[in-house]
């Protein structure tokens, strides 16, 4: 035998000794014949065994429902399956900015950290798949509904008025209609002369520029918001910040009175039309109004308010003026409104809105038919006061509308605003005819010469005040002397002085030193 044959009988005598034959089972069968039992059984044996060695842990009761969880793994998946096929179809832009702006009108992140364009796309149609069709209709609609109530917000809308307030209207036509034929009849006459009218104007600019200072004088201990000369130009009347409104002497500026009655700082305080010309010197004379709202009447004879006009506060009361007729007060306040109130009947009968900021100024044609209003949010307005319809919207200007003025030819309007810029108006081309870049700082009151309006007087809040020509806009006089930000200026009505008061808590008269006045 060779050696192959010799390890080939080796290896089988080794398989021969592992290899048993029979069956467990009838050793088993004989096992429980022999009286072992259930329990004594290999299987039982086993467990008892694993038990004991900790390896087998049997719990009492707990059950673990594999059929529900493996449901609900099965329909996490298909979800996602469904979501990655939802995604695959929807479409999204390459262009980078307009990912970033559909992510923005969702309401998500532009940009994450080290997120590049790529992945900012797949972000976006991952979401898109998330929130689905319905999501994105729903929030279609939500805009559509959102731009048909700004659309709504934007329409003009009317009520029904009071019938003191028709009667105001009809009342208001009756008395402006034939002032304006007057007016129009007289500067058709006028128009013949014009010749001898460039050699008024150039008369009245040479007397211009040598107007000087004529007078100063220490108004208050806090600021001065406001003067007005007096219809017979004899009193100036110089409103502060202290709540003080003063009546003063003219030319000699000597006071005259003391107007106590405000508990914080005046806006501004006006003379009533007729007021120290035919109105008996009881009767209210003047009107003042004050940051906190407060509306008061004066007459000439006591300090304390005669009156009070209620219905303003909280809001701060800036400008007040008087209607040509001196029957209405208009007022502007800071609820974004403008009112006109009726002293016969002694109530409101119009509250006019319109700008969508305060309302700063307003002045009254001459006439008495317009009023115009200029408003913080930058624009002027002109409205009928017979029908109560804005027919001029005033746009131009950059910043918030400070000043406003009628000429007494009735049909120019003059503008200053915060952008330090002076607009005159046309009411009849209705447009802006010229810009005058005025001042370096904000323009806070304009003025026309009171009689023809051949000139335009501008305060500023750097500390001067200018004299234009119009309806050129050319530059006749800068009057400087304040040491602080102009905040009022006034022309006599006899055209022989300007008053303009300031920060620095002066007032100060201007004359011209050649006769014939200004």
């Amino acid at each position: 035998m060779d050696s192959d044959e010799e390890s080939e009988a080796q290896f089988i005598a080794k398989r021969q000794k592992v290899l048993q034959y029979g069956s467990l089972e009838e050793k088993e069968k004989q096992r429980l014949a022999g009286g072992g039992g259930g329990e004594g059984s290999l299987a039982a044996d086993a467990i008892k065994a694993g038990i004991a060695a900790g390896n087998i842990n049997i719990t009492s009761g707990a059950t673990m429902d594999l059929e529900k969880e493996y449901e609900q793994n099965q329909a996490d998946l298909l979800a996602e399956f469904e979501n990655r096929k939802k995604a695959k179809k929807i479409q999204v832009s390459t262009d980078d900015s307009e990912v970033k702006a559909h992510l923005r009108k969702l309401g998500e992140p532009i940009c994450l950290f080290g997120e590049g364009p790529a992945d900012r796309r797949e972000r976006l149609r991952q979401e898109l798949a998330q929130r689905g069709e319905d999501a994105m209709k729903q929030q279609k609609v939500q805009q559509e509904t959102l731009r048909k109530k700004k659309d709504e917000e934007n329409v003009t809308w009317y009520h029904e008025g009071a019938v003191s307030l028709k009667e105001a209207r009809v009342w208001i036509a009756e008395y402006s209609i034939p002032k304006a034929k007057a007016r129009v009849l007289k500067q058709k006459a006028d128009s013949h002369f014009a010749a001898q009218k460039s050699v008024l104007n150039q008369d009245i600019h040479k007397r211009l520029r040598a107007v000087s200072n004529e007078c100063s004088q220490i108004g208050d201990n806090r600021p001065l918001s406001f003067c007005q000369f007096s219809p017979n130009s004899k009193i100036l009347a110089t409103a502060s910040w202290s709540g003080l409104c003063k009546l003063w002497s003219i030319p000699d500026c000597s006071p005259i009175r003391t107007l106590r009655g405000h508990n914080c700082s005046v806006g501004a305080i006006v003379f009533h039309p007729q007021a120290t010309v035919s109105l008996d010197e009881t009767a209210c004379s003047m009107a003042s109004c004050s940051q906190d709202g407060a509306v008061k009447l004066w007459n000439l004879v006591s300090d304390e308010p005669v009156a009070d006009i209620e219905g303003h506060a909280p809001y701060r009361v800036s400008r007040l003026a008087y209607h040509p007729s001196g029957r209405f007060l208009a007022t502007c306040c800071f609820d974004n409104s403008w009112r006109l109130w009726d002293l016969e009947v002694q109530e409101e009968i119009l509250h006019q809105e319109g700008h969508s900021k305060p309302v700063y100024d307003i002045s009254f044609q001459c006439d008495g038919a317009l009023a115009a209003t200029g408003g913080l949010d930058g624009y002027g307005r002109l409205w009928d006061l017979r029908t109560g319809r804005c027919v001029m919207f005033l746009e131009g200007h950059l910043k918030s509308v400070l000043a406003v003025d009628f000429n007494p030819d009735g049909y120019h309007l003059a503008t200053g605003s915060e952008d330090n810029q002076a607009k005159i108006w046309d009411l009849r081309q209705r447009q802006c005819t010229y810009t005058i870049p005025a001042h370096n700082s904000l323009i806070s009151k304009v003025k026309f010469q009171p009689t023809h309006g051949r000139y335009l007087v501008t305060a500023s809040y750097d500390s001067s005040t200018k004299i234009w020509a119009h309806p050129v806009g050319t530059p006749i006089k800068t009057l400087a002397g304040h040491e602080g930000k102009v905040t009022g200026v006034d022309v006599s009505p006899n055209l022989q002085y300007i008053a303009s008061v300031s920060f620095d808590r002066t007032f100060k008269l201007w004359a011209s030193e050649m006769k014939g006045g200004l």
